[in-house]
C-alpha cells in the first residue's frame, strides 16, 4: 500500500491542489511552530523528546542526512547561552549592589535547565526547516509528489 494510501486511512487529508510555494519565511514559521517544513503538518513528536524519522502527513524524512541533527545541537546550544547570558545580565542588574546572590544564581540556574529543554523540538523542526531552504528537496527524498509547489515538480 502507497504512503498516500496509508495517511488518507489514518484520516490524514489529502494535499491541496496546488501546495504553496516554499518560501524561505515559510519554512521558518513552520519550523517554529513544530511543523513539518514541506507540508505544514503536525504531530512530528511521539514525546517531547522523540521526534518520528517521516511526517505522517507528506511523508518527508526529518533527518535527511547522517548527521543532521549537530545543526539543531548548535542552534539550541546557541538559544540556551543567549537566554543564560541574559539572565545573568538580569539577575546581575536586579541584585546590584546588595541584593541576595543566592536568588541571583537559582533564576540562571533554573534558565540554563529550562531553555535547552524547552526549546529542543523547536530546535529539531526549524533545523530541518533551515536544511530544506539550503538544500531544496530532490527526488532521493522520497516526499509525495502531490505536496510539492508545482515550480517544484517534475513531469513524468
Amino acid at each position: 500500500m502507497s504512503r498516500s494510501r496509508l495517511g488518507h486511512a489514518r484520516g490524514v487529508e489529502d494535499p491541496p491542489a496546488d501546495p504553496p510555494p516554499h518560501t524561505t519565511t515559510r519554512l521558518l514559521l513552520r519550523g517554529l511552530a513544530r511543523r513539518c517544513p514541506v507540508c505544514g503538518g503536525g504531530h512530528l513528536f511521539r514525546r517531547w523528546f522523540t521526534i518520528v524519522e517521516r511526517c505522517p502527513r507528506c511523508g518527508f524524512r526529518l533527518e535527511r542526512i547522517e548527521g543532521h541533527w549537530i545543526g539543531a545541537l548548535g542552534m539550541n546550544t546557541v538559544v540556551s547561552f543567549g537566554a543564560v547570558l541574559v539572565a545573568v545580565v538580569v539577575a546581575f542588574a536586579a541584585t546590584y549592589p546588595s541584593g541576595s546572590v543566592t536568588v541571583a544564581v537559582g533564576v540562571v540556574v533554573a534558565v540554563a535547565v529550562a531553555v535547552p529543554l524547552a526549546f529542543y523540538p523547536v530546535s529539531k523542526t526549524l533545523w530541518s526547516a533551515i536544511d530544506l531552504a539550503m538544500r531544496p528537496l530532490e527526488p532521493d527524498d522520497d516526499v509525495d509528489p502531490r505536496w510539492l509547489p508545482a515550480s517544484t515538480r517534475r513531469e513524468a
